[in-house]
């Protein structure tokens, strides 16, 4: 099979960079976003804020990032995205150069493409959180770890720490866990004990330390000088004890109050999703290397390596034993994933190997990937339809995906198709479902009106809106608060409500004009109603937003 070409990895950033079009989503994305603007527009980038009040939470480096962007780019989709998707793409260059140290070049290309083709990182640059970022320095400091080990130059080292430094400050400790994660079950099973010995990591520590000195600096001056403060309804937090311990440690312990009853199972189901389209392949790899190294008794061959699966695996456990998780947790370990997943496949594809695999897995992909195609084209064509020149994009997409499934000439096309595929995917599921779908979120439709219209946010209160309120503060770009009664309304010109509001209003005796309104919908919980054209009527509610008189 031919080598995949770099030019592929442009046309994968142009369809990246496209999702700067989506709006960011309730609640997690536009919290992020407005604290960014928050913090740009502030001259105290070491303490967080969450619309004025002491957020703990997530540390700060998308924030700093983010708001660093905002500055130079505007307060916008584009400023506030841009950083994460620069951090996506260097997650595939990373992950092109530890396949290529492990695997070598061929193998190197195919996991940063299959990396790169997951539903999972589409999904990361159109609802940005912090796991892009996270999952971009781990993979950054694994390879700069392995080229340390392979070649003894400290240099390499430092760089991996400052990377696993870097982590730490998107999302804790997890960015130091998961690189021990996958070099110790490494060294174990080749039984390289010095590697657990090198005077060379006591500079790398030092760098990590000083890495974070700045950011413990700002959790110590806003928490734990301060144990007046309550947060998140307990008294006397310290903030460096939360980061360093409760926020990671303390979900498997007891200690963090966070709790959605996910089990074991939680993370790996939602995989089946967000590592399409190639999760079937990704867990036949992981069956096989646990199998063999079992097979020889827990000792790895010279050849062989463990810090894919061995580091995955104990992720996976850490992860997966926390009492609170969201599908986006696993991401962190994606490129190991990918690594796994295309040194299977060129096993089978260029080395001869597992070949009854080879002729059960290609019609099921081939299969897979023509579910999916028709059901983008569904999506775009009824659900929200994008008119002829979207129903023509697709065919036109379709006959090239179609022409490459039936070429002779083109070789590895269990590996082809399923990239292939997934790319024509996300070009209609970015420009046209989430574009569409985010124009029912009624805080970025409120606050571009207020923002357009010119009405000064603080002039603005909502008041019984049945939806999350994050988004509106970014679009607005300014703080606009709730209120609970309409006796809390003192000098506001405008409120952004309901129906039930407006009936309020209109028994209060409260004369008002509506300036705008809309649909909307809680677009992070998609029904058939509402995505039937037929039924969406019934399944939408309306906002209004009115002048008071």
């Amino acid at each position: 099979m031919p080598k995949v070409p770099f030019w592929v990895f442009i046309l994968i950033a142009i369809l990246y960079f496209t999702a700067v079009r989506v709006d960011t989503m309730d609640v997690d994305a536009s919290q992020y976003a407005e604290m960014s603007r928050e913090l740009m527009l502030s001259d105290n980038y070491l303490h967080l804020y969450d619309r004025g009040i002491d957020y703990l939470d997530k540390p700060p480096l998308l924030f700093w990032l983010s708001a660093g962007s905002m500055k130079i780019f505007g307060i916008n989709n584009f400023g506030y995205k841009l950083p994460s998707i620069l951090f996506a793409l260097w997650a595939i260059w990373a992950t092109y150069r530890l396949g290529r140290l492990l695997y070598g070049d061929t193998t190197a290309r195919m996991a940063a493409l299959i990396l790169a083709t997951c539903q999972g990182m589409f999904l990361m640059t159109n609802d940005v959180r912090c796991d892009t970022i996270l999952m971009s320095c781990v993979i950054t400091a694994l390879w700069l770890i392995q080229e340390w080990v392979v070649s003894h130059k400290l240099l390499y080292l430092l760089g991996g720490s400052a990377a696993i430094a870097l982590g730490m400050m998107t999302k804790g400790p997890i960015a130091l866990m998961v690189p021990a994660f996958c070099f110790v079950s490494d060294w174990l099973l080749k039984r390289q004990w010095k590697n657990f010995f090198s005077l060379a990591y006591i500079p790398a520590l030092i760098v990590i330390a000083v890495l974070l000195i700045p950011m413990s600096i700002g959790l110590y001056q806003q928490f734990d000088m301060h144990p007046e403060k309550i947060v998140n309804g307990t008294k006397g937090i310290s903030g460096l004890r939360f980061f360093y311990w409760t926020q990671s440690f303390g979900r498997i312990t007891g200690e963090s109050p966070w709790n959605n009853g996910a089990k074991i199972d939680f993370l790996l189901l939602n995989m089946l999703w967000s590592f399409l389209p190639w999760i079937l392949l990704f867990i036949t790899a992981l069956v096989i290397n646990v199998a063999d190294v079992i097979r020889q008794r827990f000792r790895l061959q010279p050849q062989q390596e463990w810090i894919t699966t061995g580091g995955f695996l104990l992720a996976y456990i850490a992860l997966g034993s926390s009492a609170y998780q969201l599908p986006h947790y696993i991401f962190v370990v994606f490129p190991l994933a990918a690594v796994l997943t295309a040194h299977l496949l060129h096993s089978m594809i260029d080395g001869g190997r597992y070949q009854k695999l080879l002729r059960i897995m290609s019609p099921v992909h081939t299969g897979l990937m023509l579910i999916l195609l028709f059901a983008v084209l569904a999506l775009s064509a009824y659900v929200f339809d994008g008119g002829f020149i979207t129903i023509a994009a697709w065919s036109i997409c379709l006959l090239f995906w179609l022409y490459l499934a039936f070429s002779r000439q083109l070789s590895g096309k269990l590996f082809w198709l399923p990239a292939v595929g997934m790319f024509i995917v996300n070009i209609f599921l970015t420009n046209n479902f989430y574009y569409t779908l985010l124009h029912y979120q009624v805080g970025s439709q409120a606050g571009r009106y207020i923002r357009t219209h010119n009405i000064a946010p603080e002039t603005v209160s909502i008041y019984r809106v049945d939806d999350p309120m994050n988004a509106i503060q970014f679009y607005a770009q300014g703080s606009i608060s709730s209120i609970d009664t309409l006796t809390d309304l003192n000098d506001k010109k405008y409120l952004l409500t309901m129906k039930d509001g407006l009936n309020k209003l209109s028994a209060a005796g409260i004369r008002y004009s509506i300036a705008h309104q809309g649909d909307f919908y809680k677009v992070s919980e998609l029904t058939l109603p509402f995505l039937n054209p037929k039924t969406r009527s019934s399944a939408v509610k309306h906002f209004y937003l009115v002048r008071l008189n």
